[in-house]
């Protein structure tokens, strides 16, 4: 049985936060629930949210606080969603619509940074790929909604720490290809200079107090001791666990747990040291908390009770007074995995320099398209002032024209009125009236005077 330890601390969690019948007159004390972790999930805040919703209603309340982690994982406890109050379900359906339009702008934005405008894209299909809701129903949250969501998130963070480690590897990887390449750029007596400034950075930085095996006794009775204030001598594994269950919920989860070490990491670690690497102690974090629930955490579930701790107190190893070996005293990489790491930096590299040449050539033609238009603008410019001054040498007036050559042409008056009203018509354009033009070739009688 393997549940996520953000499930386990938030669903569980509700059953521990039921509220308790006291007797009347005690009076009862608010206080603010814990902040639950940020498990890192790109679904975080809408599993989040449906947890909260989930816990309004009395009916899941009652039946998970009855579930076990299997009822929860198998999806046993989604079919219970049929039964929640109506406002709960009509809620939950919002919470899905709007994280399936956050799924889809952040789909449009990779489509938008990846593929040509315009193209036609099958929102459904590239949905699909989301295993955390079910895409086929965009709009009321079902049964088999809490179901997906469950598994996911179970999935997900299961390979979380697997993806950590890779990540870790990849940026030591780059931090010692860069160091590498800036040796190669010095010369001969500046490169054994550097190089010897790095060996002694790295053997300063080895040099610190003993670091105990996270979980056992010399490392606990070191908190109880320096943390906690009190007598190394009464050590005690019930009292120290119930301690550091911070939240009273019965288990430590691993942030918890991940508390117990700061003693330890500040023997290695010290932000103000340039030897010290802030990323290699949290990889050292995540390695302590790692090795105490490999070792504690008997049915896996990411949470560690007071019986299996108290059970771990009892092992052989747990009384053992020995050294734990530090990230830098361990080989994270292999030197073949370094030559893949820098070929494929070197690919990526040469890629990126293709691309920026494709764009050195687009602006390049850009500009001479530029400059072909330039010279098009003036030669229609010198056109249009040759034209107006050969009107000017024939004696008619120019048409107008604006600051950068180009014709502004005027409106005509219509046909037979004047353009001008302040100039009378011409006579030749006034009809005459009752005037009738004499036929032609026909002779006029001859007045005879006596």
């Amino acid at each position: 049985m393997k549940l996520s330890w953000l499930l386990a601390a938030t669903l569980l969690g509700m059953v521990a936060s039921v509220p308790i019948d006291r007797p009347k007159g005690e009076k009862k004390v608010e206080e603010a629930p814990p902040e639950p972790p940020d498990t890192g999930l790109y679904y975080h805040r809408y599993l989040q949210e449906v947890i909260n919703v989930l816990e309004t209603d009395s009916h899941f309340r009652e039946k998970l606080q009855a579930a076990n982690a299997e009822d929860i994982k198998s999806g046993k406890l989604s079919k219970e969603l049929d039964f929640v109050s109506h406002h709960v379900r009509t809620k939950l359906d919002e919470l899905k619509r709007q994280e399936v339009s956050r799924l889809r702008m952040l789909l449009k934005a990779k489509m938008d940074a990846t593929m040509e405008q315009n193209v036609q894209v099958d929102h459904l299909g590239l949905l699909k790929q989301f295993e955390h809701l079910d895409p086929q129903n965009q709009h009321t949250f079902e049964a088999r909604d809490l179901e997906l969501l469950i598994q996911a998130a179970t999935k997900d963070l299961e390979n979380y720490d697997a993806a950590h480690h890779e990540e870790f590897k990849r940026y030591e990887m780059l931090k010692e290809h860069e160091r590498r390449e800036y040796l190669k750029s010095l010369d001969e007596e500046k490169r054994r200079a550097e190089e010897a400034r790095f060996q002694e950075l790295r053997q300063k930085h080895k040099e610190h107090p003993k670091i105990n095996v996270p979980g056992s006794r010399d490392q606990l009775k070191e908190v109880w001791e320096e943390t906690d204030g009190l007598d190394p001598n009464e050590f005690n594994p019930k009292t120290f666990f119930k301690l550091h269950d911070t939240n009273s919920d019965g288990v430590l989860d691993e942030q918890e747990l991940e508390a117990l070490f700061t003693k330890e990491l500040e023997k290695v670690y010290d932000p103000r040291n340039e030897e010290d690497d802030m990323l290699e102690m949290e990889e050292e974090r995540l390695r302590m908390r790692e090795h105490v629930m490999k070792n504690v955490d008997v049915n896996q579930d990411r949470l560690v009770t007071l019986e299996e701790f108290l059970k771990s107190t009892e092992k052989k190893e747990f009384n053992e007074a020995g050294g734990w070996e530090t990230v830098d005293e361990t080989q994270v990489y292999s030197e073949a995995e370094l030559q893949r790491f820098e070929a494929e930096l070197a690919a990526q590299e040469a890629e990126l320099g293709r691309r920026a040449e494709q764009l050195r050539q687009q602006h390049q033609d850009l500009q001479e398209r530029q400059v072909q238009l330039d010279a098009q603008k003036k030669e229609y410019q010198q056109a249009v002032l040759q034209m107006e001054q050969r009107k000017t040498q024939q004696g008619e007036a120019p048409a107008a024209a604006g600051p950068g050559g180009e014709l502004k042409f005027q409106a005509q008056a219509p046909h037979g009125a004047p353009a001008d009203p302040a100039v009378p018509a011409s006579p030749a354009h006034v009809p005459e009236q009752n005037h009738v033009e004499p036929p032609q070739n026909q002779q006029q009688p001859e007045v005879q005077i006596q």
